[in-house]
This record gives C-alpha cells, sequence and structure tokens, in this order.
C-alpha cells in the first residue's frame, strides 16, 4: 500500500478483510478498565439489587442468574462480579453465568487467560485476593491468575454493541455496561443502550458508569433506583 487512502479502502472492503479490520480495532480501542472500579457499584449489587433477585427468584423457584459485562476489556469488570457473587452466594446458595463481551480480540484472549500484573488486583479486598486469586509461581513474574473455580463461571466472546442486534439472551438479570458509552455519538448511545434494555428480563437490572446516562433516549420500561443504577419494571418488554 502506497498511502493512507489504499489502506482505509482495504479495511472497508469487506471482501479484502482477512484480519485487517480486526487489527485495526485492536489497536485504537480504548482498554482502560481495574478490579473493583467504582465500587460503589458493588455495594448497590450486594445490598440493593441481589436481595431482589433472590426474592424474585424464590417466587420463580429459579436459583441460576445470568449476569452480562457488555465492555468487558481484559476481564476485571467480570472477575469482579464472581468474585462479589462467589461470596453471596455461598450464603444464599444460588448459582450464577457470568458473559464477558467486547469488540477487542486481544483484550478478551487477556480475558480467557485471566493473568493479570500483580498490582491490578490491589483495590481487591485481601480476604478475596486470598480466595480467589492464584500468584505465580516463579515470584519474579508478579503476575496472578484467577482461580479456576471462577474462570469455569464466566465466558467471553466478541461483540460489537454498535450492531443492530446483539446474538445474547433475552433474560439477563443484571447488565454491566460502564465507561464506553462515552465514547459513542449521542444517537449511538441511545441505541446502545435500547438494546441492553431489550436483553433485560423484566425485573432486571442495568449498571452505567459514574459519567454516562442514559444518553437523553430515557425508555419507559426503566426505573432509577441510584445515581447510574437502573431497574426495568416488571410487566414491560
Amino acid at each position: 500500500m502506497a498511502n493512507l487512502d489504499e489502506y482505509v479502502a482495504l479495511v472497508l472492503d469487506r471482501d479484502e478483510l482477512g484480519g485487517e479490520n480486526m487489527h485495526l480495532i485492536d489497536c485504537v480501542t480504548t482498554n482502560k478498565t481495574d478490579f473493583f472500579r467504582e465500587p460503589e457499584h458493588f455495594e448497590i449489587l450486594t445490598r440493593v439489587v441481589m436481595p431482589h433477585l433472590l426474592d424474585g427468584a424464590r417466587r420463580r423457584n429459579e436459583r441460576v442468574f445470568k449476569f452480562w459485562s457488555a465492555a468487558a476489556s481484559i476481564g476485571a469488570e467480570a472477575y469482579t462480579l464472581a468474585m462479589v457473587l462467589a461470596d453471596l452466594s455461598a450464603a444464599e446458595h444460588f448459582g450464577f453465568r457470568i458473559l464477558g463481551t467486547d469488540i477487542c480480540s486481544t483484550a478478551l484472549a487477556q480475558a480467557q487467560a485471566a493473568i493479570y500484573p500483580e498490582d491490578m488486583l490491589a483495590p481487591t479486598p485481601k480476604a478475596m485476593r486470598e480466595r480467589y486469586v492464584m500468584s505465580s509461581r516463579n515470584s519474579a513474574r508478579r503476575e496472578v491468575r484467577i482461580v479456576p473455580e471462577l474462570r469455569r463461571l464466566v465466558r467471553f466472546q466478541r461483540l460489537n454493541l454498535m450492531d443492530a442486534t446483539y446474538p445474547i439472551d433475552e433474560d439477563i438479570d443484571v447488565i454491566f455496561c460502564r465507561n464506553v458509552l462515552i465514547y459513542f455519538s449521542s444517537p449511538t448511545q441511545q441505541a446502545v443502550v435500547a438494546n441492553l434494555c431489550r436483553h433485560l428480563r423484566p425485573g432486571g437490572f442495568l449498571f452505567l458508569g459514574h459519567s454516562e446516562s442514559m444518553a437523553g433516549g430515557k425508555q419507559a420500561s426503566m426505573r432509577q433506583i441510584a445515581s447510574t443504577v437502573f431497574r426495568k419494571e416488571v410487566g414491560r418488554t
């Protein structure tokens, strides 16, 4: 290729793409993430959301919940959810499955491996690190890995939130889609939020980032329960 115009033409030509569009996406995608980022959300999950879900599950005689980390990046949010839920499930005796999605294939590969720099786990409570994190046998590497028991409860797949439809179940109990809407235009934000709401079961919850909102596209089915936490009302679709 002689110039940038030829490269752009290659990327936009679906017949000639090969893996180049994936490579471009991986190069330009923002993968900022942390364990226990915006910790107030996990307090709300523990103290407000799960009691609601457990009450509804008892009436339906269901005990397995579905969670979706919609902008999973390298997996820190999904595994944070797994730690919090594993602690809760030990007392409340419920099951859970977590789906993590992202557009970046490189980030998803790291999420699947579940290997992280040791200092990245610093925000994680000490008791949880002891239960759910393994240190590398090579102390010089200063890496840790999420324990197999949690890894088995989390799966990852590639998904573009800007797509018109998502190949995702439409009975998700809790969706986390945090700190990604800010990178989209207002019309795209509204379309993404509408899509996410369609994939929530009635009574399910949507968590957005603390700098985000429903993007001007207020959903009639959703009721705000905290600054960036919304519940899909029962009887709405």
